[in-house]
Formats: C-alpha cells, structure tokens, sequence
C-alpha cells in the first residue's frame, strides 16, 4: 500500500495553503482533489476581502493559491476521496485509484450551498433553478429572475445578477436581510433589485424550464405566484463530508449540530492524526481569510503530530523491549526528575517522554498518573510503576 507522511484532501483555500506550509516545513505532501483547485471561490464573481488584494474574480485568487502550491511541488492528484479507515491506530485514505496509508490527513472538503428542499428544485436544476450566479447568470439575459436568500452570498449575487437580469427578486423569510451593511446598502440601491420580505418559495413550477414561483407569506399566509426565468438558492452551506459518513454515525470523528467537524484550537479532531482546516469545521466565520489561517494552523499542528507522535511510536511501540518515563513539564519536580534519571548513565537508555506536551500517547498506554515508569514489550504494557526518583526505576 501506498503510504504517505500528509494527505490533504481538497484543494480550496486551506487545503492549498496546509500544502505550501506543510512543504515548507519538509513533510511528504499529497494532495486529492476532484474538481478544480481552488474550491468553491471558483463560483465567485468578486472577492474584495482578501488583504493586500482589493479586487479579484474568485477564479483569479484560486489561480493565485494553486501557483503559489505548486512553486513547494506537492504532489496534485486527480481523485475520488470515497472513506477513510482507522485501523489499529493507521489511517488509510480509500480513493477510486487505490487506498493510501497515511501519516497525519487533513480534511479540507470545505462545504456546498444548501438545497431548498421544495418540490420542483431537483426537477427543475439546471434548467432554471441555479446555485451560481457565475456560472449561469448570463443564460438569463433580459429575464426576470428569483435569488432565494437573506445573508451576503444572496445579497451580493443579486447584485451581480443585475448585469444580466432586466429584475432580481430577493425572496428572504425576514423582513430585513443579514448581509454586511454595505452589501444591503447596494443591492436596495440599485433600481434593478426588488426584495421580497417575508416569504419563503413553496414551489418551483414549469415545464420545459422554471415559470413561476409558489410565494408563502410568513405572516399572513397569503400564497401569490411569481413569474420568474431562473431562480437562485443562496440559503446557506452544509460541509462536504457524505465520505466520513461511517465514522461521523460511529461517534469517531465529533461533528457540532449541522454535521460541522469539531476541531481544537490546532485544528485537531477527536481521531489522532486527523485535522480539519476550512468551510467543513464548526466555527463563527466561514471565508477565504479564514480558511487559509485554518490551514495554515492545520499543518504546522500535523507537523508536529508527525514529527513527534510518529517519531514516539517508532520509540515506544515498535522496539522489542523499552524501558520509559513518563513526566510532566510543567511541573519542576517532575522536570527534576527527568534530568536526575538523564544524568545517571545506567538509565541512558530509558526513554523520557513528556506526558504532558504528548498527551495522546499517555493516554494510549493508559498512564493514569505523572510520573509514571513503563517497561514495554512489543508495544504492549507489561509493567508499570510509580516513582519519584531515578533509584524507583530499579524496581522495573
């Protein structure tokens, strides 16, 4: 089997940015990708928040971030992430090209617009109801179209429309929107965008394509059609993670309410070895500036996963029979302890560990209390013994 020290898998913001610091820092980096690097900015028209750039199509800052990736060369690889297994403690990458062992994997799938759910959308997708105004806005030249949808992703798509569209409609359930002031102060300021307040869109109708929209107000109840060409659905995102299904159901891998994966402050989730960066973890902000810091963050905590959790393994589990020393650094008698037992040469071959620093593998070989002496044998715990000075270690 194939095996690799970093897999990434996505090739949006975060996903490109773990690559270009995860090479930086010397790691084996493989990234796996199905669609176009960049991610889902390839759909936005304008992206004016990204610092240092005061204006660029989503395509153009996607463009910008595979180059920059590209200069470390990390491996791209065209494929179809489709499970990941843990098995006795390994992770493996299972993809439509072969199964891949890995080191440490980062999940950077980001997310995808939510659906509407109302009868008509799926029947009616792609021939008139939409969920990029990117990719599709220009079809509806001169037509009146829907944008269904209250936060910045409608509000602004709306707008974009407009250059398009003789009329945008916003339909939003809320008698105000919850974009950025300035979005909200654009759309109502151009002659071309009329929001609807109040109402949510029962039914999508047509034949061949979309004709008009079923309208409920949430108020009063009252329902009214809506002649429309098009409709947009801007109503949210949900993560893209249908491959983690078996270990999301099995309780392994933690997600927050909505299927977002539950991450640390070094982006590690609740499986060791695997982190997530990006759209797909629970957290208050979802852009690209967020995304990059995620991962960023992401590979340098996999680095030194890697560097120091593996190089433990190799230290601890693997040997015949190894004698070690668990302690904590944060505590100066423990942190004396430690250079007490390393200045006695009969004991330079005892493996001291910072219990405190490589918790996970405290917790692996159930060490209870700090400090703490194993005497290990073939990965396997065959005595274990409380100590507070070197001579204690005799008694292993």
């Amino acid at each position: 089997m194939e095996k690799r020290e970093l897999v990434i898998i996505g090739a949006g913001p975060a996903g490109l940015t773990a690559a270009i610091y995860g090479r930086r820092s010397g790691l084996d980096v493989l990234i796996l990708e199905k669609g176009i690097p960049g991610g889902q900015i390839n759909t936005t028209d304008e992206i004016e928040n990204w610092p240092g750039v005061q204006h660029a199509s989503g395509q153009e800052l996607g463009d910008m971030f595979r180059k920059h990736a590209e200069k470390f060369k990390p491996e791209f690889r065209d494929s179809e992430v489709q499970g990941i297994e843990i098995k006795d403690g390994k992770k493996i990458v299972i993809t439509d090209k072969g199964s891949i062992e890995a080191a440490a994997v980062l999940l950077a799938t980001g997310a995808s617009f939510r659906k509407q759910g109302c009868p008509g959308e799926a029947e009616f997708t792609g021939r008139g109801v939409s969920y990029c105004a990117v990719c599709d806005g220009a079809f509806f030249e001169d037509q009146e179209v829907a944008v269904i949808g209250g936060g910045n992703t409608a509000v602004e798509e709306g707008v974009y429309l407009t250059q398009f569209a003789s009329k945008v409609y916003i339909i939003h359930r809320r008698d105000s929107f919850r974009a950025d002031k300035i979005a909200v102060e654009r759309a109502l300021g151009d002659p071309k965008v009329q929001p609807i307040w109040d109402s949510v869109v029962e039914e999508i109708r047509g034949t061949e394509m979309v004709e008009t929209l079923l309208l409920k107000n949430v108020k009063t109840g009252e329902l009214s059609e809506l002649p429309v060409s098009g409709v947009f659905v801007f109503i949210g995102n949900e993560p893209n993670v249908g491959f983690l299904k078996p270990l999301i159901d099995s309780g392994v891998l933690k997600t927050a309410r909505g299927g977002w994966i539950k991450v640390n402050d070094r982006m590690e989730t609740s499986i060791e070895g695997v982190f997530a960066a990006g759209d797909l973890i629970e957290k208050y902000l979802r852009q690209v500036v967020t995304a990059t810091g995620d991962g960023a963050t992401a590979a340098m905590a996999a680095y030194a996963y890697i560097s120091e959790q593996v190089h433990l393994e190799g230290k601890l589990l693997e040997p015949e029979e190894v004698s070690a020393v668990f302690y904590s650094s944060v505590d100066q008698a423990q942190v004396r302890l430690a250079g007490e037992i390393e200045a006695v040469p009969q004991w330079n071959r005892v493996v001291l560990v910072d219990g405190y620093k490589n918790s996970r593998m405290a917790e692996k070989l159930q060490v209870q209390s700090l400090p703490c002496a194993l005497k290990i044998k073939k990965g396997t715990v065959t005595k274990r013994l409380e100590i507070s000075s070197a001579t204690d270690l005799q008694g292993l």
